[in-house]
C-alpha cells in the first residue's frame, strides 16, 4: 500500500474535515512504481512525524492527487466498505425515492456526503426504471463493481446507467464510458421532473431538450 507524508503544517486541512489532498500538500509518496502509477489505489496519509491520518484514494494523474476514505486507522477500504456506504445512502434517501412521481428525477447517492468521493447517482423511473450513475473520481472508479452491486441489491432497481461528465473523467486521467452496467439502456426519450421543472431529456446523456408545458 503507498504511504503519502502530508506536509508539516499542511495536515490542519485534513484534521479539519477536509477530504482533498493536493499536490502541494504532499512532502513524499512511498511505495512499489506499480502503485504509485495506479489511479484509485489505496493509500495511507501520515504527518511529517509519521503519524496516522486518513486512508484515501490515490490518483497521480489528478490535481487532487488524493480523497479521503476514512480516518479511522482500523477502517479497512474494501468491498465490505463500499456496500456499506451505498446502503446507507440509499437507506437515507429511500422515502423521497419512494414518494417519487414515476418521472422524477431523484438523488440517490452524493458524493462526499455519503462518504462516496465522486460517486453520483440518480433514480428515474422507481424500482421498474433506471440508475443514472456518475463515477467522477478515481477511487469510486476503481471500486465499481461492488458499488453496482449494492445498487442492485439495495434498491430492487434491475437497471444500472454509466453517464460521465467528459471533462471530470478526463481532469482525473480516466476513460470516458456511456453504458449499460446492468440490465439495459435507458430509452432516448423520457419525461422527466427534477424541481418542479419538466422535461424531455435523454438519461444517457443528460441532455434536456425543451421545457414541457404543464
Amino acid at each position: 500500500m503507498l504511504t503519502i507524508t502530508i506536509k508539516q503544517g499542511k495536515e490542519k486541512r485534513l484534521l479539519a474535515g477536509d477530504i482533498l489532498i493536493y499536490a502541494t500538500a504532499i512532502e513524499r509518496v512511498d511505495g512499489r512504481p506499480q502503485e504509485k502509477n495506479k489511479p484509485g489505489g489505496t493509500a495511507i496519509l501520515q504527518t511529517s512525524s509519521r503519524q496516522f491520518l486518513a486512508r484515501a484514494a490515490w490518483n497521480p494523474l489528478s490535481e487532487v492527487r488524493a480523497r479521503v476514505w476514512s480516518y479511522k486507522e482500523d477502517e479497512p477500504v474494501d468491498h465490505a466498505m463500499m456496500k456499506r456506504r451505498v446502503r446507507a445512502a440509499i437507506a437515507k434517501r429511500a422515502a423521497a425515492v419512494r414518494a417519487a412521481a414515476p418521472t422524477d428525477l431523484v438523488p440517490v447517492i452524493r458524493g462526499d456526503e455519503d462518504g462516496l468521493p465522486g460517486l453520483l447517482v440518480d433514480s428515474w423511473g422507481g424500482t421498474s426504471g433506471y440508475l443514472i450513475c456518475q463515477f467522477q473520481a478515481a477511487g469510486v472508479d476503481a471500486w465499481k463493481v461492488p458499488i453496482v452491486q449494492a445498487l442492485l441489491a439495495d434498491t430492487g432497481c434491475p437497471n444500472v446507467y454509466e453517464r460521465c461528465d467528459d471533462l471530470i473523467r478526463k481532469s482525473e486521467g480516466l476513460p470516458i464510458f456511456y453504458r449499460a452496467l446492468a440490465g439495459e439502456e435507458p430509452p432516448d426519450h423520457v419525461l422527466v421532473t427534477e424541481k418542479g421543472q419538466r422535461f424531455s431529456m435523454d438519461l444517457r446523456t443528460g441532455f434536456k431538450y425543451p421545457k414541457v408545458r404543464a
